[in-house]
């Protein structure tokens, strides 16, 4: 039987706030730690900000709740502590946080988002800084990240007419599993930034529409609490950061697999996490605390969120890792001996080709969403010289070999554009976490309806009355990869044109006195 701890009162716990004894409190609970500190994935400095205090408000948006304890020995779990002892700081706000406050009230009633860009456009009025620039960041210029959306734009329909499409069906199958669209929400990481609820938000309306969900190794939610909110027989696949400690790699891949995920995405395409501007410059609004100066550590506040949870990446993988993952699952799902392996983050067709060579079960055409390397194509361009290679070898089409695509997707027809060029399905991940930072499982569930919505129409607008009629010679690919014009746009132009306006938050009208 476990000896319940004493109570710790605050004050004990703030005597320990220097490198050399450094304990802090989250949720409630007092834990050393000292030795933690230069093994801590976001590095030292951040923690010793905390030390002596309550680190909770900071750790909860970018840890699953177990991550402390799970990667703290017992005997660091120094005990609660006492809540009468905890002076509770009042939070004064900005004045730009308190215009926030006041548009996230104001903000329009879901009804008035009729597209994807609307839920953006609400989440970027109202989001907290920090999240708005995790969220919208890319790499270098960000030239990537425009053109994966501008690219779906150079693709033009041909429409068949005259074709009786009264009953239309979207619906399709992924890896095995039925899905009522040719869509899947992928892992995107830090949910509780935009909403308390975090990535659960994704879970429940996935769940009760169908859809599947890629769950993230960064989520901030735990991996169980993700399988936990599912319904009964939901889909899930994992996407899957490769630990440099292969067997913490193992030990995630097996209990997942354990608790029932149909597919690993193995993510390819971040030996190093890409240099993200937005998210970076936010660092450099916070000095760092005293103790770090009377440590003597330089406070290095330029990497931003994203690389502070990432240092466990290993840059070292490689090829001949697909066998090992091979070999420690042993799913029979989808008629395989092994849990399906998806590579995340192809981005030319001489890797597809090996891919489907080395015995992989899919690719996602991928370049994270132009947060990696900037001016990389994005990955509906890649699609049609990918199909055309893997065909001439006579890899596709292959039933056992699935492409997908993600990055810039806001509409059905930019995912019936992919279909129709070779893609199994289409990953969503920013337009579905802006719906959620706006409002919550709500706007997941809007969102997907909103895509419903749009499938159908479209559907019947190119003539095909079910997926296997959305063909090649729907879609015109001849300007797809035309980069003619300043790519994808001058900004400094585009911050003087008037643009199209989207939903909006209402204004607040002051009252002259």
């Amino acid at each position: 039987m476990t000896q319940q701890k004493p109570v710790i009162s605050a004050a004990e716990v703030a005597k320990h706030n220097t490198r050399e004894s450094c304990w802090i409190i989250v949720h409630g609970h007092a834990y050393d730690v000292t030795e933690f500190l230069d093994d801590h994935p976001g590095g030292s400095k951040i923690i010793l900000k905390y030390a002596g205090k309550d680190a909770t408000e900071e750790y909860d948006p970018i840890h699953p709740p177990d991550a402390i304890t799970s990667n703290l020995p017992p005997e660091k779990h120094l005990g609660p502590v006492d809540p009468d002892t905890v002076k509770q700081t009042p939070k004064e706000l900005t004045a730009e946080q308190k215009q926030r406050e006041e548009r996230s009230r104001l903000k329009p009633p879901i009804d008035e988002c009729l597209n994807l860009h609307d839920f953006e456009a609400v989440a970027k009025a109202t989001l907290p800084d920090k999240a708005w620039a995790y969220y919208s960041s890319a790499a270098d210029d960000e030239i990537t990240h425009r053109d994966n959306r501008a690219a779906f734009q150079r693709i033009w329909f041909r429409p068949r007419i005259l074709r009786d499409v009264t009953h239309v069906d979207w619906s399709t199958t992924i890896l095995g599993h039925r899905s009522p669209m040719p869509v899947y929400i992928t892992a995107t990481a830090l949910g509780k930034l935009g909403h308390p609820d975090g990535e659960l938000n994704l879970t429940r309306a996935a769940g009760k529409h169908g859809v599947i969900q890629m769950i993230p190794t960064l989520a901030s939610c735990s991996f169980d609490e993700i399988m936990d909110a599912g319904v009964q027989d939901q889909v899930f696949f994992m996407q899957l950061y490769v630990n440099k400690d292969r067997e913490k790699t193992k030990k995630i891949v097996k209990h997942a697999e354990k608790r029932g995920v149909k597919a690993l995405f193995i993510t390819v395409d971040a030996p190093q996490l890409g240099r993200r501007e937005k998210d970076m410059r936010m660092k450099f609004e916070d000095s760092g605390a005293a103790v770090q100066a009377k440590s003597n550590e330089k406070v290095d506040r330029n990497q931003g969120a994203a690389r502070a949870i990432s240092s466990f990446i290993d840059p070292g993988l490689s090829w001949k890792d697909i066998p090992w993952f091979r070999s420690i699952t042993k799913s029979k799902n989808f008629g395989q001996h092994h849990l399906p392996i998806i590579l995340k983050g192809v981005q030319c067709w001489e890797d597809a080709v090996l891919a489907a060579e080395a015995g992989c079960d899919g690719i996602v055409l991928s370049n994270h969403g132009g947060r990696q390397l900037d001016t990389a194509r994005s990955g509906i361009e890649i699609l049609p010289e990918v199909v055309d290679e893997l065909r001439k070898r006579g890899l596709f089409p292959n039933p056992k070999f699935s492409i997908f695509v993600d990055g810039g997707v806001r509409r059905a027809t930019d995912i019936l554009k992919a279909v129709a060029l070779g893609a199994t399905a289409v990953g969503v991940g920013r337009a579905f976490i802006y719906a959620f930072s706006a409002y919550g499982q709500e706007g997941v569930e809007k969102a997907i309806k909103i895509l419903d919505d749009e499938f159908e129409m479209n559907m019947r607008l190119i003539g095909a009355r079910n997926i296997s009629e959305v063909v090649p010679s729907m879609v015109d690919t001849s300007s797809l990869s035309l980069h003619v014009t300043t790519v994808p746009e001058d900004r400094l132009y585009r911050g003087n044109y008037e643009a199209m306006r989207g939903a909006e938050v209402r204004e607040v009208i002051k009252a002259k006195l």
